[in-house]
C-alpha cells in the first residue's frame, strides 16, 4: 500500500473557502497513492474555536464534497481528516470521514476524547461513543470506483487527543486493526508528546501508524507538524518537518502479521478491562 499524508498548513490568513479549493487540488495530485490522509479539522483549524459554529456542516457539506470529488478524480482512498459536523439535533462533533475511490462515504468516526479540560472543543462539541474501523482493499484490488472487498487491511480510526488514551487503541486492535490512522491538530509546544505517543501506539499494538498533523498557526496556536509513518516494530519510516509537506511511503502490510507472530506479546495479555463503550462498529 502506498500512503500519502498531506501535512496541510492551516493559517488564519487563508479563508476556509480558499483552503478547501487548495486541499482538493492537492488530493487530486495524489493519483498513484492507495490511501491519502488529511489532518484534523483542516478547514477551520483545530484551535480556531470562533469558526466552529459558522463552518459546521453535515457529512455531505462543502468540505467533504470538495475532497470527495478530488478523491474520485485521483481514484484514491481518502481519510479526509475531520470536519466540524453538525448533527440533526444541532450538536457539533469533531468527525473524521473515510471516502472510497469513487468519492463515496465509507466510514465516519466522531472523536471520543475531546480536548480542552472543560473549555474549547471539550465544551463546544459532543463526544463520540463508538470504536470505528474501516476495511481497506489490498493495493491493486477493489480500488476501482464503487467496488469493495472483504480482503485487505482493517484501519482503526482515532483523532488527535485520542492518542493519549491507549485503551482506545487496544480496542481497535481487538477489532482487527492493522493500520491506525490518526489525523491531528497537535500544538508545537507539545511536539515531543506527539512523536512519542504515536510511536508508542505502534509498538504496543504492533500496527502501522499514520499520524498526520497540520502545520501553520491558527487560533494563536502553532502546530507541531512532524507527521509520521511508523511500522509495526515502532520504526519511523517517514517523517515530515514543521512546514506544509506531503509525506509518502510504501507499506508492506504483511509485516503486521509477521511482527505479531514473531514477537507475540499480544497473546500474553492477562488483564481484561471492562468495556465502557457500545459495541465496535466496522464502517
Amino acid at each position: 500500500m502506498r500512503a500519502s499524508l498531506l501535512q496541510i498548513a492551516v493559517n488564519s490568513d487563508e479563508t476556509v473557502e480558499a483552503r478547501r479549493e487548495r486541499v482538493a487540488a492537492l488530493v487530486r495530485e495524489q493519483a498513484g497513492s492507495d490511501l491519502v490522509v488529511l489532518p484534523e479539522l483542516w478547514p477551520t483549524g483545530a484551535f480556531a474555536y470562533d469558526l466552529f459554529e459558522e463552518y459546521a456542516e453535515t457529512l455531505d457539506g462543502p468540505s467533504v464534497t470538495a475532497v470527495a470529488a478530488a478523491a474520485a478524480e485521483a481514484s484514491v482512498w481518502l481519510h479526509a481528516g475531520s470536519v466540524v459536523e453538525r448533527a440533526p439535533d444541532g450538536t457539533l462533533y469533531n468527525t473524521s470521514v473515510v471516502l472510497g475511490p469513487d468519492g463515496g462515504l465509507r466510514g465516519s468516526y466522531r472523536k471520543i476524547h475531546r480536548f480542552g479540560f472543560d473549555k474549547g472543543e471539550a465544551a463546544m462539541m459532543g463526544g463520540g461513543e463508538e470504536i470505528v474501523t474501516v476495511r481497506l482493499p489490498e493495493a491493486g484490488t477493489g480500488t476501482e470506483a464503487g467496488t469493495d472487498t472483504e480482503t485487505g487491511t482493517v484501519a482503526g480510526l482515532a483523532t488527535c487527543y485520542d492518542l493519549r488514551f491507549p485503551e482506545q487503541f487496544r480496542r481497535l486492535t481487538d477489532a482487527g486493526a492493522e493500520l491506525l490512522v490518526i489525523p491531528a491538530g497537535w500544538p508545537a509546544r507539545r511536539r515531543e508528546h506527539w512523536t512519542l505517543l504515536a510511536r508508542a501506539r505502534a509498538v504496543e499494538n504492533q500496527a502501522y501508524v499514520l499520524a498526520c498533523c497540520s502545520a501553520g498557526t491558527h487560533g494563536g496556536v502553532e502546530q507541531a507538524g512532524h507527521s509520521r509513518i511508523i511500522d509495526p516494530w515502532g520504526e519511523v519510516i517517514a517523517e515530515a518537518g514543521e512546514d506544509e509537506e506531503i509525506l509518502t511511503a510504501d507499506l508492506d502490510l504483511s509485516r503486521v502479521a509477521k511482527t505479531r507472530a514473531d514477537f507475540p506479546v499480544l497473546r500474553d495479555r492477562v488483564l481484561g478491562l471492562p468495556d465502557p463503550r457500545p459495541a465496535t462498529r466496522e464502517a
